[in-house]
Parts: C-alpha cells; sequence; structure tokens
C-alpha cells in the first residue's frame, strides 16, 4: 500500500531561530519517513538574521519561487495532508497566508503547526479579521501549550486545536556532571540580540549585581540583529560599567556552543516576547537552573521555585534578585539543574516529540 504523502512548507534554517529548527528536526525524522512520503518547500525569505524585517528583491524572488513550487507540486501530487508553519500576524502572515489558501483551493487537509504568537494584536483590523477566518477555517492548529490558546482563540475553535510541546536531540547518552568548577559563578545568555528577548534587562540586573559587589560573568551567545549590532552592545555594556563583567561571543553552535552550558551555573532568559524557547529546553538538559519570565509557554518549562525562577517581564530588579538567590547558594543550583534535567527527559526530547507528531499527522490523515 503505498504511504500517504504530505507537503511540508515550512521555514528551515539558515536563519537559525525556534520555527525553523523544530522545522528542520521535523524533516530529519525517521518516525515520520517510515509513515510518509514527504516533501519539503522553504517558506522562508530570509536567509540571515540581518534580513528578517526587512524588504528586497532577493526576498521577493524567493517567495515567487517558493509560491511556484508549492502550486507545481500540488498540480503534480495528490497529497493527504499540506503541513504549515506560518507566522499567524503582521507582515508574515500577510506573505504566507496566500500559501495556505492555495492548499485549500486544491482541496487538500491543512494543517498548521502554530510556533509565534501575536494574532490578537491584529485579529480585529483590516485586512486581518477577513483573512485570518479564511486561513484558520476548517484547519486542523497544532499549539505548543494551551496556554497559548487565548492568543487564537477568536478565530480558532478548541476542538480544531491539538497540543504538542516542542522537543530537541539528546546530547549525549551519558549524564553529564552537575559539578561546574568555576571560581566565579557563570551565567549564560543565549539568543539573538534582540531587544525583546530582555537584553537590556539582564544588562541592567548585571548593573545591579555588580552594585552589590557580586563577582559573576554573564556570557552573551547570540547573533547581531538590525536592533542590536556589536557595536551598540558593546556601547551599552561600557555605560553600564560591566566590562568585566559582560562578554559578548558572537554566534556560537555545535560543540562551540555546547562548551558554553557545560561551564556555565545559571542560564538566564528574561524575555517578554516568546513562545516556547527551546533554548530552555537546552539548558535543561545541561542541569542548569533557569531564570525567565511568565511568557507564552514557560510555565510549561519551567516551574517556578523548583528547577529555576520566574520573574516578571522588564523588570531589571526582580530578575538581579532572583540571580543573588542563585549566586549564593550552589547546593541550590544543584539541585534545580537536576530538576530541570528530570523535566526534560520525561516530556522534552526529540524522541517524544517525533512519535507525537507522527501520531499526530497520522490521525489527521487517516480523519475523514
Amino acid at each position: 500500500m503505498n504511504k500517504p504523502r504530505i507537503l511540508f512548507i515550512v521555514p528551515l534554517p539558515p536563519p537559525v531561530h525556534g520555527s525553523a529548527m523544530v522545522s528542520q528536526y521535523i524533516k530529519d525524522c525517521k518516525e515520520l519517513q517510515n509513515e510518509f512520503q514527504c516533501d519539503f518547500i522553504n517558506l522562508s525569505t530570509s536567509r540571515n538574521i540581518n534580513e528578517i524585517g526587512k524588504k528586497s528583491l532577493k526576498k521577493y524572488w524567493r517567495f515567487i519561487i517558493s509560491y511556484f513550487l508549492v502550486f507545481w507540486k500540488l498540480i503534480t501530487h495528490r497529497y493527504s495532508l499540506c503541513y504549515l508553519a506560518i507566522t499567524c500576524h503582521g507582515i508574515g502572515f500577510l506573505k504566507d497566508a496566500p500559501f495556505v489558501l492555495l492548499c485549500k483551493l486544491f482541496r487538500r487537509k491543512v494543517v498548521i503547526h502554530q510556533h509565534n504568537k501575536g494574532m490578537s494584536k491584529c485579529v480585529d483590523t483590516p485586512p486581518y479579521k477577513w483573512l485570518l477566518p479564511l486561513v484558520y477555517r476548517n484547519t486542523k492548529v497544532i499549539l505548543l501549550s494551551w496556554h497559548l490558546y487565548s492568543d487564537i482563540a477568536k478565530v480558532v475553535k478548541k476542538e480544531q486545536v491539538i497540543i504538542c510541546p516542542n522537543g530537541i536531540p539528546e546530547i549525549t547518552n551519558d549524564e553529564q556532571s552537575i559539578e561546574r568548577c568555576n571560581k566565579e559563578t557563570q551565567l549564560l545568555f543565549l539568543s539573538n540580540l534582540i531587544p525583546s528577548k530582555g537584553v537590556y534587562v539582564l544588562l541592567d540586573a548585571c548593573k545591579i549585581l555588580k552594585d552589590r559587589d557580586y563577582k559573576f560573568m554573564c556570557n552573551f551567545i547570540g547573533g547581531e540583529s538590525k536592533h542590536i549590532t556589536k557595536e551598540i552592545f558593546e556601547k551599552a555594556i561600557n555605560e553600564r560599567g560591566l566590562n568585566e563583567y559582560i562578554k559578548y561571543n558572537g554566534a556560537k553552535y555545535g560543540n562551540e556552543k555546547i562548551a558554553y552550558f557545560t561551564q556555565t551555573n545559571i542560564f538566564v532568559q528574561p524575555t517578554f516576547d516568546d513562545c516556547f524557547p527551546l533554548t530552555l529546553l537546552e539548558a535543561m538538559q545541561h542541569k542548569l537552573p533557569i531564570i525567565t519570565t511568565n511568557i507564552g509557554a514557560i510555565s510549561d518549562i519551567v516551574k517556578n521555585g523548583e528547577n529555576g525562577y520566574i520573574v516578571s517581564p522588564k523588570d531589571s530588579l526582580s530578575l538581579a534578585n532572583a540571580i543573588e538567590k542563585l549566586i549564593t547558594n550552589k547546593d541550590l543550583q544543584i539541585e534545580m539543574g537536576e530538576y530541570s534535567y528530570k523535566l526534560y527527559k520525561e516530556n522534552f526530547t526529540l524522541k517524544k516529540f517525533n512519535n507525537n507528531i507522527a501520531t499526530i499527522l497520522k490521525d489527521i490523515c487517516h480523519s475523514s
């Protein structure tokens, strides 16, 4: 019997961000390859972090090519399902919506895997109030958590929703040691230099800790953005007198990134605009306590007071106080780090995610 065929229209790296990485995991998923015939088309029109949000002829050309590739695939193959990972608001939605509508024009089943939020901000304004219902009507929607449902509740019914938390690959089969033999506490921030990730909030918190005479080093890892370049970031460090406390290391991948995790004591991600940060899962698999905010589905990942602390967004003082609690208590660092690892192994491995997504897509394909 022929396997069901699925057309995946998804962003693929580069640039490296959560949605693109999950799409790459799905593309490499053996469980899906065993169950389905899979075709992939790259939805992303950006090829690096600096292109995101900018207009260019290259991006328009990439959009046109991708759209005609989808059209050609739909003409030449009979798909059991079209799977799309689209942006749900703003210009990104206007760019992605035609792909969904094209799949619907060919009367294919559609599932939308929602990796972002922001629909509630534009759902009542033209043209979104007409286009959003058209795109999401008669689709299945994969959400990362029920905590994210309120953002799409005006457009998507609960019975359309399927919950599937993200997962990431295990880095080793051996349980790593929790001990970090550092002379001073090592903090780690891992994200591109984007204001909404809490970059300046963390700098201000570090200034508070410095003024309290704590010794630490905070490593920032991530690519530059159009909003914060290396020069802008280093100027912000200088203005706060943090040259001996902050180090910007640029983007790191693979073993280079792992090396920073293994020398870190505390992972800090004070984001105020995220859904389900994969970086938190990476910190958990490296047995790190996490300090972050209650944004999106983060409370599904970090249990306040158990494997880290959740503080208010944009609150440098609360962030500094939470870091202080862990700087002054190494036993608590170890205890929380061990619980982080336990939660990761139970809930957020790539194997668990792959099995979940394969089951979900199989059920949708065979539903009436």
